[in-house]
């Protein structure tokens, strides 16, 4: 994605050590199969899927959460006994692969062909800002990263791109240039055109892990027919951010979270 900027620049030496995988042959597991291309395997769809998500917010609208208790996970709550399950074995936080199995249904219950898994989501995620946790950010119970992540200024740099402001601030604080914001890392304009409200708290925040991780869901499965073949998943993820590094980084964490939650 052009909002990707975080790990593009200056971060990328902090968050990853790029590995180069091949993806010729990836098999789904009980499929018997192989298939040319990278085919991310699933890490299972997490049980008891809730009812349809909420309708997504209109385009730009924002505004501040009501207050949850400290302890309430809201919607991603309704996977917090999987979750809880999943990050004993799976190296990511319990809160945050709820987020991201909440971005799974959410996109399921809209575009079912699209079939995608929370796994890419929490390879997105881990690539794009630790999880919600770059720079030392804390995921807090109500699912928001802070303090917010927000990239480099988007401001023709040698190796950036230049552009000029969107938003007035709203997103990132910078009222000259761009920059990318929240834990998958969205660019001001491309969130006013694709942020959902998935924890139904009445506002699409970017900052919000619920929020991202189905924005991120719904971006995807937008660029490409399936997930489920090779040839899909690549185009989705390359459309997220046109690097063939980043989609092989994205392909190794995706298949590692699939086959660790799945022993």
């Amino acid at each position: 994605m052009k909002g990707r900027i975080l790990l593009a620049a200056a971060a990328v030496a902090l968050l990853i050590t790029v590995i180069l995988v091949s993806v010729t042959s990836v098999a789904r597991p009980g499929s018997g199969r192989a298939t040319a291309g990278p085919l991310v395997v699933s890490g299972g769809i997490p049980p008891d899927p809730p009812p349809a998500g909420p309708t997504p917010v209109a385009a730009g609208q924002t505004g501040k959460a009501p207050t949850a208790p400290v302890t309430d996970w809201g919607a991603a709550g309704r996977y917090q006994d999987w979750a809880n399950q999943i990050s004993a074995k799976v190296p990511v936080a319990a809160r945050t692969l709820a987020a991201y199995a909440l971005g799974e249904r959410f996109v399921a219950d809209r575009n079912p062909s699209c079939g995608l898994s929370w796994v890419t989501l929490a390879a997105v995620g881990a690539v794009e800002s630790a999880h919600g946790r770059f720079g030392g950010a804390v995921v807090a119970e109500d699912g928001t990263s802070a303090p917010a992540i927000i990239g480099p200024p988007l401001d023709g740099s040698p190796g950036v791109m230049a552009i000029a402001d969107t938003d007035d601030g709203q997103y990132d604080g910078d009222t000259r240039w761009d920059r990318a914001v929240g834990p998958m890392q969205f660019l001001p304009t491309t969130w006013r055109t694709w942020g959902v409200d998935a924890d139904g708290d009445g506002a699409a925040r970017p900052h919000d892990i619920d929020d991202a991780a189905a924005t991120a869901a719904v971006y995807l499965c937008a660029s490409t027919s399936t997930m489920t073949t090779g040839p899909g998943w690549w185009a989705a993820i390359t459309t997220y951010n046109r690097s063939e590094t980043y989609a092989r980084d994205v392909l190794e964490r995706s298949n590692e979270y699939a086959k660790t939650s799945l022993r």
